[in-house]
């Protein structure tokens, strides 16, 4: 979004169709110069074009969260910052007795669907894959499910996603400190038919849904193997929170670390559980090349246009499909591999609260089109030594729950938390043998390499359906 002032003339008439609205949204947005330019289509209206309760077009009411730790007695819960994310794999849960209920049933995400964020950040969209099946989303959650026998849900959310769908779903926008756009402010929305476009848009859109629940599966496989292949068995949530023994414990105390959290007695036994069954293994600290091992460095952040900008992703932004980071000025930014961070590194969400639900230690891989962003000093750069350990494998590792917990166990603060240096250090890391590792690092590069192929499918698929609605049928 441009941080620049604007000023627009717009014509009296606009105020006579949108009920005379004095608010600049609806005349920024765009939206009223795209609904005059889909007036050159065949259009319907979005609520023609959806089935299911509610009609199609529905959001959720709000209601106490029963969070539960037993995926027995849970369902995953989705929220409109989750919804954007490429993992399904850590989220919360809430009491599947709630989630079947009457009351939240049709709250289940089902395959297809579009998700429209409708409270605070409106108009940010998802289409629902097949990992996301079975998830229950949030009040702030709006589906939009496509009739099957009118429409098909790919083309629908390319439309709903692209430069002339969005600007008319933010148009209805309301509220003041917090907005929000409700189901009927978009039941209206022209949807232009397209023919054979449709199809073709469709195809990109489920494309590129397919390839990432691939990756996705991909990635954890990768860790799985690399565990096995350590002589390693995973740790669930569910399994460390029964058998941490944090709530009460006795431990001998380093006399410069005294927080009962660095002491927790599973992780003091998971940490000796790879120094004991693991063929071989070295301390973190010796498989990074020197100087890495720690938080990015502090900068100006002055903001910046495309030309001479360059995106900066921070912890909220680092876990998307698609990271979307202010951009600011390049001229600011010290030319240091901690800032432009080299293929393969391993950013870790370094500060941060310590709840199980909270990104703190939660890993990325920095490949592909995520080498075009720069990265915020709170993310802990791993930048693995590969005459040691190939970083693809070493991120197979530290991603697993079992590492995930080690590097929880060197937390430190009040509120937010960060990393003990001297701890960080000191995690042991498996080493593998060499031509597993290899095929591990394969496997984790090659599922980034699919998850920037489903950003093109995506973009082409946009694309498409912008190019024709602008040649007006020509």
């Amino acid at each position: 979004m441009s941080r620049k002032f604007q000023v627009k003339a717009i014509p009296s008439v606009w105020l006579e169709e949108n009920g005379r609205r004095l608010d600049c949204g609806p005349y920024m947005s765009g939206a009223i110069e795209a609904r005059q330019l889909l007036k050159k289509h065949n259009t319907e209206s979005l609520e023609s074009l959806t089935s299911g309760h509610n009609g199609g077009i529905y959001n959720g009411p709000q209601f106490v969260r029963n969070y539960v730790d037993d995926p027995a007695y849970g369902v995953p819960f989705l929220t409109t910052s989750t919804m954007l994310q490429a993992d399904m794999s850590n989220l919360p849960m809430i009491s599947s007795k709630d989630a079947h209920s009457t009351k939240l049933s049709y709250l289940e995400v089902e395959e297809g669907m579009t998700l429209v964020t409708c409270s605070g950040s409106i108009g940010r969209m998802a289409y629902a894959r097949k990992d996301m099946a079975g998830c229950w989303s949030n009040q702030d959650i709006m589906k939009v499910v496509a009739d099957s026998n009118n429409i098909k849900s790919g083309y629908l959310y390319a439309y709903l996603s692209s430069r002339f769908g969005v600007p008319i779903v933010i148009s209805g926008t309301y509220g003041a400190i917090i907005q929000h756009i409700e189901p009927h402010h978009i039941a209206d929305l022209p949807v232009p038919r397209l023919g054979a476009v449709e199809d073709q848009a469709h195809d990109l859109i489920q494309r590129a849904a397919d390839l990432r629940v691939e990756a996705a599966a991909q990635i954890q496989e990768a860790t799985s193997r690399y565990l096995v292949a350590a002589g390693l068995e995973n740790i669930s949530s569910y399994e460390w929170l029964q058998q941490s023994g944090r709530i009460g414990f006795t431990a001998t105390v380093s006399k410069t670390i005294l927080r009962a959290v660095n002491y927790i007695p599973l992780n003091q036994k998971l940490s000796e559980m790879v120094k004991s069954k693991s063929p071989a293994w070295k301390p973190l600290l010796e498989v990074t090349l020197p100087g890495t091992l720690r938080r990015g460095l502090r900068f100006k952040r002055i903001d910046a246009d495309e030309e001479f900008g360059v995106r900066l992703v921070g912890q909220r932004e680092g876990f998307n499909l698609v990271p979307e980071g202010r951009r600011i000025a390049k001229a600011y930014l010290p030319n240091d591999p901690l800032i432009y961070v080299p293929e393969g590194t391993i950013a870790v969400a370094s500060q941060g609260g310590i709840n199980e639900t909270d990104s703190f230690a939660r890993a990325q891989f920095i490949s592909g089109k995520r080498l075009e962003y720069v990265y915020s000093e709170h993310f802990l750069r791993i930048i693995g030594d590969e005459s040691i350990i190939l970083r693809g494998a070493l991120y197979a590792y530290i991603r697993s729950n079992l590492a995930f917990r080690l590097l929880r166990s060197c937390a430190v603060g009040s509120m937010q938390q960060d990393f003990h240096s001297d701890l960080l250090a000191e995690i042991p890391v498996p080493i593998i043998d060499e031509h597993e590792a290899i095929s591990i690092d394969d496997s984790v590069r090659d599922a980034y390499q699919k998850y920037d192929e489903a950003i093109d499918c995506e973009d082409e698929a946009r694309t498409l359906v912008e190019r024709v609605i602008e040649e007006g049928g020509r």
